[in-house]
Parts: C-alpha cells; sequence; structure tokens
C-alpha cells in the first residue's frame, strides 16, 4: 500500500467532561475518497478542525505528506496543499462568484485582506479562480453576487476557493448538505473526478452519496472510530447498523 497523504494518530480533544475526539486515528491514501460518517455530535467536525488547524488537540498528532503538521495554522497547513470546504458557508455573500474565488485564495494563502483589491488585478490569480469556477461548471456565474447563486451553486463555489491553491488533499465537511437530488449528483460526479487528483477526507450525512462515492469509511461513534472498511464492509457490520446505519436507514423509509 503507498504511503498516506494524510495521517492521523491518536488525537484527543476534550471540552469539559466530553471526550470529542478519544484516541482517533485514520488514514487518507493517494487517489480515494475516504468518507467519515457517524450521528450527530460525534466528533466529525471537530476532529475536521483538528486535521485543518483551527482547533489545537490536546493530544496526538497529524501528519500531512510525511510532515508533522500539529502545531501549523489553518492557513500554513492550506498553503501546504490541504484545502477544506466548510459545513457552513464561510463566502462573502455580497461579493461576485469570481471575488469569492479570488478572496478565498488570498485567504487560504494567509495573506492579508487588505490585498484583496490589487490581488483583482493579478492577472495569473484571476486566471487560477476562473479555471477553477470552471471546472466547477461555475464560469458562466462569474459575475453573480454570490448571495443570489443558490444553495447548491454556493456548496460547488466553495469547491473552487478549495481549488484555488491545487490542494495535495482535500477536507471536505458535508457538501452535500441542503443539496437537492440533481445537485448532489453533479456534485458526486465530479467529487469521483477529483480524488484521481487529489484524495478525500468526505464528512457527509447523505448515505446514498457516501455509498456511491466512499473508497473506504470510518464510522465515529461518541468520539471513538468503531469501524472502517469497505462499503460493504461498513454495510455488514453489526456493530455500525447497531450505532448508526440501523437508524439512518430507518430515517430513509
Amino acid at each position: 500500500m503507498p504511503d498516506s497523504v494524510l495521517h492521523v494518530e491518536d488525537i484527543h480533544k476534550s471540552f469539559g467532561a466530553l471526550k470529542a475526539s478519544d484516541g482517533i486515528s485514520l488514514d487518507l491514501y493517494p487517489g480515494e475518497i475516504h468518507a467519515l460518517i457517524g450521528p450527530n455530535g460525534a466528533g466529525k467536525s471537530t476532529l475536521i478542525k483538528q486535521i485543518a488547524g483551527g482547533l489545537k488537540p490536546d493530544a496526538g498528532r497529524v501528519r500531512f505528506l510525511g510532515r508533522d503538521v500539529t502545531g501549523l495554522t489553518t492557513a500554513q497547513r492550506a498553503h501546504a496543499g490541504l484545502g477544506r470546504t466548510f459545513q457552513i458557508s464561510a463566502l462573502a455573500m455580497q461579493f461576485t462568484v469570481l471575488q469569492n474565488v479570488v478572496l478565498g485564495a488570498v485567504g487560504q494563502s494567509g495573506l492579508v485582506f487588505r490585498f484583496f483589491r490589487n490581488a483583482m488585478k493579478d492577472e495569473a490569480l484571476v486566471s487560477r479562480a476562473r479555471e477553477a469556477l470552471r471546472r466547477v461548471g461555475l464560469a458562466e456565474l462569474e459575475n453573480s453576487i454570490t448571495a443570489e447563486l443558490s444553495h447548491g451553486q454556493r456548496r460547488q463555489l466553495e469547491v473552487a476557493v478549495a481549488l484555488t491553491l491545487s490542494p495535495k488533499a482535500f477536507l471536505m465537511d458535508e457538501p452535500m448538505a441542503g443539496m437537492g437530488a440533481e445537485g448532489s449528483r453533479v456534485l458526486t460526479d465530479f467529487l469521483q473526478e477529483l480524488k484521481k487528483e487529489a484524495p478525500i477526507l468526505l464528512v457527509e450525512h447523505d448515505m446514498d452519496a457516501v455509498f456511491a462515492l466512499a473508497d473506504r469509511i470510518s464510522v465515529l461513534v461518541y468520539g471513538k472510530i468503531i469501524a472502517t472498511g469497505s462499503v460493504d464492509q461498513i454495510r455488514a457490520d453489526a456493530q455500525v447498523r447497531e450505532a448508526y446505519l440501523g437508524e439512518e436507514e430507518e430515517e430513509a423509509l
């Protein structure tokens, strides 16, 4: 098996008596989508924040491309090639679509916001932003105000922002949230192609999308990973069905 692109080793994080991360370890390998699933409150978003750099673990470490990045900031990790999309939109709604992508590239590079106006005059940066928009299918909307986009288009825009720094891996926190069936299908097809370029650690509640996309799945319950395996292995795991999948499947009926 090839070396992992991302390696999370024995991560612990507590908030008072609550153990949000209780000895979590996982790997992300080249060319794969590794889905992280679990019930609400399992600690998925807390783990993603620790991997991305927005939250410091109490113990454990994060290695990215063979380098220990546990002490790096979010911007430093992004600059190193760790791309992230958010569970809750971080877009500037009053800006145009193109401005948002350029702003995201500037911000994720760790540059100061005051350079944004100059950035819009940077032909190379704007060209990179336009290419990212083309790839996610939003090129024709570059001059639209972001607030006017549909929810699904905003999720696509967030992916375009992450693409601007040519990530070596993606962290995606519920990219399908709020999307209709058609939007989910389009994004699913796009992510299947994107993983060939950079692997994806995917947090997602849409189990149809997870089962369609994931090469491997890890199940997080009460801060602990209780199982990791292929789609078929996870479907057949009695502990997983009892802790999570049975409840999800009942809700889908």
